[in-house]
């Protein structure tokens, strides 16, 4: 809901957390300095996932000095629950989805808004269109992002390219009506929420970015490969809702 006297942003940057104490402090530095320049209403929402370090204490501190920077504290659920929060607090008309590791320029933001884009839906951070660049990213991580995209792109999502870049822009109606009814927890949530977009006949974009690989990743390669395909595998079973 509206907090009292408080305008709709036009823009909220939602960063899900889990155990991000070593650098969230730097990622809202860069993310807040940004927007600190933009013309435009803005609001930092950042979903802390139940974490054990002192990430939600960091973000509890930023918050006292700059009343855009907000916390939602949250069990913890996993990457696909916190953002599902995050998404549903945040007030603004365009809602962007961001990984707290940053690994996207802050500048690249505007990518994703009008005036450069306008009239979608959901706009993807694309690491594999034309125009984008990955950085440091190892052989193996990219062999193994490779095999799990095309598989997405064969069952449930013909025509997108990477479903799973952390950095998406939502518009704001259609992020309370997705989002709501985003039923994955982990991190095969990013499929299910293209493919409910994709079934729903809204309008997706994928946007190029430069992405540098960040060595501290949450994802645990085997364990949650395997969860992911099989999340993929329901998805593709299952009836259009």
């Amino acid at each position: 809901g509206e907090t009292e006297g408080v305008s709709q942003p036009f823009l909220s940057v939602v960063i899900p957390a889990y155990n991000e104490a070593e650098r969230i402090s730097s990622t809202l530095e860069e993310v807040a300095g940004f927007l600190s320049n933009r013309a435009y209403e803005w609001e930092v929402v950042v979903a802390d996932d139940g974490s054990t370090d002192a990430t939600a204490g960091r973000v509890a501190e930023w918050a006292a000095r700059e009343h855009r920077v907000r916390l939602v504290r949250l069990q913890h659920g996993g990457k696909g629950w916190a953002v599902k929060q995050g998404m549903l607090a945040a007030r603004g008309r365009y809602r962007f989805m961001c990984d707290a590791d940053l690994s996207m320029p802050v500048e690249h933001l505007e990518r994703f808004l009008p005036p450069r884009l306008e009239g979608y839906h959901i706009a993807i951070g694309s690491r594999e269109i034309p125009g984008s660049r990955r950085i440091g990213e190892p052989w193996g991580r990219r062999q193994m992002g490779k095999v799990f995209r095309s598989l997405v792109r064969l069952t449930v999502l013909p025509g997108i390219r990477d479903s799973q870049c952390g950095f998406k822009c939502v518009e704001g109606h259609t992020a309370d009506a997705l989002f709501t009814d985003l039923s994955l927890k982990g991190f095969s949530f990013d499929v299910e929420l293209l493919v409910m977009s994709h079934r729903r006949g809204l309008r997706l974009v994928e946007v190029p970015i430069d992405w540098y690989y960040r060595s501290q990743s949450k994802i645990r390669p085997l364990r949650d490969a395997r969860r992911m395909l099989a999340d993929v595998l329901r998805l593709w079973r299952s009836p259009p809702s």
